[in-house]
């Protein structure tokens, strides 16, 4: 994110407000403000010019005055880490669920939409974030495909992202562990045009050398941890860590005896995936800032993670405080530990619905509809493949367990997946054995299957699972149930097969039908359409469904 200069007539303004010779755009009155250097918490007005604080104290003039007494202002919350499409909406439309939140700027790799269509999407999502209210770093996706053996729907080498190191911007997650090792000539030069900007790591489980390895080539912090050993060792080599709060990775649970007020310089909240039901039902930052503090943790340490540590991190200078001379990106809280936002603003200005619409048109390329190219299946596309290793799904976690085959499959929750390659490349299709879905019965796909967006389905009845992935392929994409062979729920994503036009409230309502049409089929998994989502990416131990079937990882 480019902090925008100042001119010096805006300088003087600011500084003229600042002494009280003028009046400011706006003041915040009667509110306590939590400053996060001290950890004070400090009854003071908020002078505001333009963009910019300018001043903390009384007695400021104003020609907009927000009412703030009995409320808490804290810096505005950073998403450290995120993949929008994973809201399963186009960018305006999350900004509109998140940034009342009070989540007023984010990093985002537009990864799983540029592994359907290449760099379009990126230059999507900096179209968006120019138009959008809050802020939005978008970064270059550097594993498109995550590794080279995977089919996507495009691939992105170094000199396709060349442009984009040139325009300054940073280099997503880096989730090719093996390329790095291995200095394959493309990683490497992809590495090194974007030496000089924080590169976003991907290392789940990496120790030792492999991760000193790791690390020497300039790889600055890493979403992945899931557990407190290894997240220690990662903190001690220097990473910042990313503590996930996701609809399926929930590491921070995990991790949070590490979030202190030790290690908060170092560590950072993010979402990484979070769908429009979890936000609507439980929040966005504000719900990972909210449990982290329920688990035990200094709110201090908790809302340096939430704002200015990401902020330092990134090099936003003028981020992450409520101080004169800072962003006015200010969230106003009725309940510190609850996290309960009352209000927000950004640039300077309420958040209100009016923002929105003021925004200019960023309507979504046509060339994104269309992604699903594969041919009709069958019932005979899903025989189940024969007995051996089954892949264990974990509730909450994106890590999976190589299970040996059950001594009594009849008596455990046995399903066949499969994976079928949809962007009109080879059209193979894997199938392996799944366990910890839950399914009695029925079928569940999506064209969402991280990260190169393959069509995948589970299911106990080859007939239903050929429904299911015909449904979603007649859909252009999304997500399906099949029950005692009808169709009981669908959710279209006709934007590369990954999101929806509708607004998120819309699209969180049939989510909500969805998951319920899961949970009859004996699904015991809270979001089991992300978990699927989850099932083909090689990138995490230990077992995985690829194009070739069962692969241990």
């Amino acid at each position: 994110m480019v902090e925008v200069p100042l001119t010096q007539a805006q300088l003087a303004r600011q500084i003229a407000v600042a002494l009280g010779e003028e009046p400011a755009d706006v003041v915040i009155r009667g509110g306590r403000v939590f400053d996060l250097v001290t950890g004070e918490l400090r009854r003071a007005d908020v002078a505001i010019a333009g963009e910019r604080i300018v001043g903390l104290g009384e007695g400021y003039e104003a020609r907009e005055v927000v009412e703030a007494e009995g409320l808490t202002l804290v810096p505005g919350f950073v998403d450290a880490h995120c993949h929008i499409e994973s809201s399963l909406v186009a960018p305006y439309a999350w900004e509109e669920a998140v940034l009342m939140r009070g989540t007023v700027a984010a990093v985002c790799d537009p990864h799983e939409l540029a592994n359907v269509c290449g760099t379009e999407a990126i230059d999507f999502f900096r179209r968006s974030a120019e138009g959008m209210v809050m802020h939005l770093q978008v970064q270059a996706s550097s594993c498109v495909p995550a590794l080279p053996s995977e089919e996507a729907g495009a691939k992105l080498d170094a000199e396709a992202l060349a442009p984009y190191a040139k325009a300054g911007l940073s280099l997503a997650e880096m989730m090719n562990v093996p390329g790095v090792l291995g200095r394959a000539p493309d990683v490497l030069a992809k590495l090194a045009a974007f030496s000089g900007q924080p590169i976003d790591g991907h290392a789940p489980c990496l120790a030792g050398r492999a991760l000193d390895g790791y690390l020497a080539a300039g790889i600055a912090n890493d979403h992945e941890c899931s557990t407190v050993d290894e997240a220690l060792e990662k903190l001690r080599r220097g990473m910042t860590l990313f503590l996930r709060a996701g609809s399926v990775g929930r590491d921070l649970a995990r991790l949070a005896p590490i979030l202190t007020l030790t290690h908060c310089d170092h560590l950072c909240l993010c979402t990484d995936d979070r769908d429009p039901l979890d936000i609507r039902e439980h929040g966005h930052m504000d719900a990972a800032i909210r449990q982290a503090i329920a688990l035990g943790c200094d709110p201090l340490a908790v809302y340096r993670a939430a704002s200015l540590t990401p902020a330092r991190h990134f090099g936003w200078r003028q981020r992450g405080l409520v101080a004169p001379g800072y962003a006015a990106d200010i969230v106003l809280v009725s309940d510190l530990a609850e996290c309960r936002v009352a209000g927000v603003l950004c640039r300077g200005r309420i958040v209100d619905p009016e923002r929105f619409e003021a925004r200019p048109p960023c309507p979504v390329p046509e060339a994104f509809h269309g992604s699903v190219k594969m041919r009709e299946v069958s019932a005979a596309d899903f025989a189940p493949p024969a007995p051996g290793p089954v892949i264990g799904v974990r509730e909450g976690s994106l890590l999976t367990d190589a299970v040996a085959w059950p001594a009594n499959p009849a008596g455990s929750d046995l399903a066949v997946a499969a994976l079928i390659e949809r962007h009109g490349g080879s059209g193979r299709i894997g199938r392996a054995w799944v366990t910890g879905f839950g399914l009695k019965h029925g079928a569940l796909a999506s064209t969402v299957g991280h990260d190169s967006h393959n069509l995948c389905v589970v299911g106990t009845s080859p007939e239903e699972m050929a429904l299911a992935a015909n449904t979603v392929r007649a859909s252009g994409g999304g997500f399906a149930v099949v029950i005692e062979g009808r169709v009981a729920a669908s959710l279209p994503l006709p934007v590369g097969g990954l999101m929806s036009e509708r607004p998120a409230a819309e699209v969180a309502d049939t989510l909500a039908t969805l998951r319920a049409a899961a949970k009859e089929t004996g699904s015991v998994l809270e979001n089991p359409f992300l978990s699927l989502a989850f099932l083909p990416l090689p990138v995490i131990p230990a077992a995985r469904l690829t194009l070739g079937g069962f692969q241990a990882v």
